[in-house]
Order: structure tokens, then C-alpha cells, then sequence
């Protein structure tokens, strides 16, 4: 018989929610949050009742600075999706913000075989989707069937329950997931709130292509409209009485709505916060944070993002890239120490590999050994591979200047214009080309890119699988890495219990990684949400924002 396995014998203190994958700051999780305030301001009681006392009504009104390609969890690796959708759901686990355990969820309670390889759920009954049609096992089954299954084209969702054997629904309430082999990240990936929910399979039938413009979860939202460019607006669902465990409040949600409104601007989603016209602004420039800080009027939550804030991918495949010294050029052209004074406000620290200090199994030798800035050595690196420097200061070889497109967002456009300045005082010129979120993604994604700007969060080292596996290109492996021994190890890393002998296979990892310059890592952030204070108990689980307890002052 299947027996209950204490978690930290497949899992370690790292934390996973995916709600943002890749991109943007929007989410991962910390275990060094820092909640600068969920309490209410004397400035702002309400007259008419305390304002410790939760309140039904009213609309939170929140700003990203992306908007989804799709709401379609299943065909999406964009992290505004995931979040967006993560209102309209629920998962088989969660996180219990207080101790980093996994509880269960729309899972009343679990079971692992004794070989890892065997899970077993009860799914907790009485749940209902907002269509009306009752979440049961079968629906797990074909949510799971539906994202392994290749003509999806399912991305994040498909990596994150990579190593699935078979699914089976044996009864309605029993939900069976074999494994190949046992998975070190498996139970905490099933905690991604966004991109695991169970779907509506009818409403899947009805809309068909449709869909991901009319989600339907069994969640405390209901999806009401999207306004191509403008926002979403998701309504209370009035029917919804089964949050997660931890929440303080465990009926339907307060707000009677929330709405995504989009604005790409960093100093107009200030301005908006400003006015009164939003309620919370995402992923807030360090440098824009400082006025808050002490002003009644909002608050701000942080913390420490568990993956990097910025690194620099290239295209091995391209045929200037594919020269290990140009790789090794470019990384030692970069003042990672400039980027972070001049965008982060000094609040950032130098990446030299592929993850930070925040994840488990973080080499600290990475900061020996990773590529330093030295423009000289950059410069004979290039050298080395046959480049010399022609009359306008550009590196050339046979005619043809070394010259690459930057592929990035606006977001990024500070640190896109100060690495096109150190890369051309090796002789390396770069053009910038900033786009829409989801169009990078696709290009990225295809290959149709030389170098790119990325961010990424996720709490396990597992997430070099996803970076760099051979068996990601396509999906999320843009730098199309082929590694014999990467693809080894990273197999390896995914199926080893042990703590040490994991750390010691991503100690490897990450050596083969900057060995080969697959990136430029630059730098790890903080992240920041700034609330207005007319919103109480918007909370962070680690760096996710959780709206169970939230409302709104009348």
C-alpha cells in the first residue's frame, strides 16, 4: 500500500510557484520575504468601520506591464498569463506560506509509493467549475492527458510535469499519476497556480480555438472580458468555498472584482498608482520605490526573486555565436556593476551563472571562476578568432563585421542601450529591437534571435532542465544548447533524492554552463509591489501576491 513519505525526503526548503515561470518578476518564491506592510495606515481608517474588519465589494484594480498572448494555460509561457488564470483556479497542492510545506489543495490529501514513482490523490468533492460541471478525477486525468499530449503545444505547463509515465482515474475522486522514475521537483511543481489548474474540459469542447479568450477554472474569479490592449476583468464567484488552507479567509473572495489593466510604461503605471486610477503596481524599478516607503498611502511588499532579474541569452546556432571566444567576449564586455547602479539603484548583486544565491544547490565557487569583466582579454578573445578591428572600430573577419541584433522589451531598454555601449568598446556592434512580451517569447522560442534579455523565476534547480536540455528546444531552451553531459547531468539532477549528491550534479551543471558562455548572466533583484492602502491584506506567498484576503476599504 502507498504510504504518506515526509516531503522533505523528495524535496528540499526551495520553493516553487510558477505563476511566473519566465519573465518579468511576477512571480517565484523566497524564503526571505519582507512584507513591508499589510497593515492598515491611521491615516486611512474609514470612519464607518474599523478598518481591521474585512469589507465585500469593490475592485482591485492591478497593472502589468505585459499582457497575455493567451489565457490558455496550456499554450502560453508568458507569466502575466499564468497569473491572470491563477485567479480562476485552483491546484492538487499549495505552498503553506508560513512553513514552506506542501498542503493539499483541490487534493484532499495524498500518497507516494514507497519507490517515488506512484502518486496518489483524493480529490476533495463538492468542487464545482463556474460552468457548473463537477471537478473529478477524470477531469485531472484529461487536463494532464491534454498538456502531454504534443499537438497542445503546451511549453511551460509540459515541462513542469515532464517525467509522467501514464495518468489514471480509477474512480471519480481517485486521481494516479506514475512517474518514470522519482522526481526530486515533481510534488512542488504541481503547486504552480496558473499553469496545473484542472480545465473545463466542456468549455475546452465548446470554444474550441476560442478559449484562451473565454478561460474557465474553478477558482474564486470567474473571467468576464478582455479589452485587446486596455485589460481583463475577472468577477467574484459567488459560489467559491474552497481556498487554500492557509488563507484567513476560507469563503468566496471580497472584491467583487479584479481587472488587469495594461501599461508598459514604468512611469505611467507610476502615474496611475499616483492618481488613484490603479490599486497595485508590479514589479516596481527599485529607484521609483524609495517615495513609498513612508507615505500612508501605499505600501510595499518585497522580496528576494529566486532566479535571475536579467541575463543575456544567445543563439549558439547562430554561425557568429557559435564561436565559444565570441560567447566569452561578450560576457567579459559586460559592467554588471554599472548595470545594477544605474537600473536597480544599487539593490541587485552580480550573476555569474546560470542561477543565484536563492536556489538550492547555488555553487558559490560559480563567483571564481565566472566570466569577470575584462575588456582586454575580450578583445584578444575576438582576436583569437580571427577578428581585427576595421577603420569605423568594428571587429570583422572575411569581410563580414561582428554585428548582432539584441532582441528585448521595453522594460529593459536602460541595460539594453548600456551593454550596446560595452560591446562596442570591444568592437562588437549591437542593434536593439524591443517588442511586445509575448512576440520576443515566440521568437525566442523558434530560434529567430541572436542575443536576448530574459528574466526568469522558479525556486528549484530543476529549472536548468527547462533552460538547458536538449529536449527544451522549442520550448524553453532559446540558447538550443546540445550537451551530451548537460543533458546527462540535468537528467540526473531531476531523479537524485540525496540533498549533498544533488548539489553536487548542479555544481557540474553550472560549471558546464559558463564554460561553454550559453549566457551572460548579469545580475539577481529584489522584487517590489507597491499597494494603495484603500486595498488591505494584499498579501506575498514568498513573492507571489495572493488576493484570498484582500479588500477593499468603501
Amino acid at each position: 500500500m502507498p504510504t504518506k513519505r515526509p516531503i522533505k525526503t523528495f524535496l528540499f526548503v526551495t520553493m516553487l510557484v510558477l505563476s511566473m515561470l519566465l519573465l518579468f518578476g511576477c512571480s517565484s518564491d523566497s524564503t526571505s520575504t519582507t512584507d513591508k506592510g499589510n497593515n492598515d495606515n491611521s491615516s486611512n481608517t474609514d470612519t464607518n468601520q474599523a478598518a481591521s474588519e474585512p469589507q465585500s465589494g469593490g475592485t482591485i484594480t492591478i497593472a502589468s506591464m505585459q499582457e497575455p498572448d493567451t489565457l490558455d494555460v496550456h499554450k502560453t509561457a508568458m507569466s502575466i498569463a499564468s497569473n491572470v488564470t491563477s485567479h480562476l483556479g485552483g491546484t492538487l497542492l499549495a505552498i503553506n506560506p508560513e512553513t514552506n510545506e506542501l498542503e493539499p489543495n483541490l487534493a484532499e490529501d495524498y500518497s507516494v509509493s514507497e519507490d517515488g514513482k506512484t502518486i496518489t490523490f483524493k480529490i476533495r468533492q463538492g468542487v464545482t467549475f463556474t460552468d457548473g460541471t463537477p471537478l473529478t478525477a477524470q477531469v485531472f486525468k484529461d487536463t494532464f492527458d491534454r498538456i502531454l499530449n504534443p499537438d497542445t503545444g503546451a511549453t511551460v505547463a509540459a515541462s513542469l510535469i515532464g517525467g509522467i509515465q501514464s495518468t489514471s482515474a480509477p474512480d471519480d475522486y481517485t486521481f494516479v499519476i506514475e512517474l518514470v522514475a522519482p522526481s526530486a521537483p515533481f510534488l512542488r511543481n504541481l503547486t504552480s497556480q496558473g499553469y496545473l489548474q484542472p480545465l473545463s474540459m466542456s468549455a475546452i469542447e465548446k470554444f474550441g480555438d476560442d478559449y484562451g479568450r473565454n478561460p474557465v477554472g474553478a477558482g474564486p474569479f470567474i473571467f468576464k472580458e478582455w479589452t485587446t490592449g486596455q485589460s481583463i476583468t475577472l468577477v467574484r464567484n459567488e459560489d467559491f468555498n474552497w481556498p487554500q488552507r492557509n488563507a484567513q479567509n476560507q469563503g468566496k473572495a471580497y472584491p467583487e472584482q479584479i481587472v488587469y489593466k495594461f501599461i508598459t510604461d514604468a512611469q505611467t503605471m507610476l502615474a496611475a498608482l499616483d492618481s488613484g486610477s490603479i490599486d497595485v503596481a508590479m514589479g516596481v524599478a527599485p529607484k521609483d520605490v524609495q517615495k513609498y516607503r513612508n507615505n500612508p498611502d501605499f505600501y510595499v511588499l518585497e522580496a528576494d526573486r529566486q532566479g535571475l532579474g536579467l541575463f543575456l541569452e544567445m543563439n549558439v546556432e547562430d554561425e557568429l555565436l557559435a564561436d565559444l571566444n565570441v560567447r566569452k567576449a561578450i560576457n567579459m564586455a559586460i559592467n554588471k556593476e554599472a548595470i545594477i547602479k544605474a537600473v536597480l539603484n544599487g539593490e541587485g548583486s552580480p550573476a555569474y551563472g546560470p542561477i543565484p544565491s536563492t536556489i538550492f544547490g547555488y555553487d558559490p565557487n560559480v563567483e571564481n571562476y565566472g566570466h569577470k569583466l575584462n575588456q582586454e582579454e575580450a578583445v584578444s578573445l575576438l582576436e583569437d578568432a580571427g577578428f581585427t578591428k576595421n577603420s569605423k572600430g568594428i571587429m570583422e573577419k572575411d569581410g563580414k563585421e561582428l554585428s548582432f541584433e539584441l532582441t528585448t522589451m521595453g522594460q529593459y531598454n536602460q541595460a539594453a542601450q548600456m551593454v550596446q555601449a560595452m560591446l562596442k568598446d570591444v568592437g562588437i556592434n549591437l542593434n536593439i529591437q524591443s517588442m511586445e512580451a509575448g512576440t520576443l517569447i515566440e521568437k525566442v522560442s523558434q530560434g529567430e534571435y541572436d542575443l536576448s534579455f530574459l528574466a526568469y523565476s522558479y525556486s528549484d534547480p530543476d529549472i536548468l532542465y527547462l533552460l538547458f536540455h536538449s529536449s527544451q528546444i522549442g520550448g524553453l531552451n532559446h540558447s538550443r544548447v546540445k550537451n551530451a553531459e548537460l543533458d546527462e547531468l540535468l537528467e540526473k539532477g531531476r531523479i537524485t533524492i540525496d540533498p549533498e549528491e544533488r548539489k553536487q550534479v548542479y555544481a557540474r551543471v553550472q560549471e558546464i554552463v559558463v564554460e561553454n558562455a550559453y549566457w551572460a548572466p548579469i545580475y539577481a533583484e529584489k522584487i517590489f509591489y507597491v499597494v494603495n492602502s484603500r486595498v488591505q491584506d494584499v498579501k506575498l506567498s514568498n513573492v507571489s501576491i495572493e488576493y484570498q484576503d484582500a479588500w477593499v476599504k468603501q
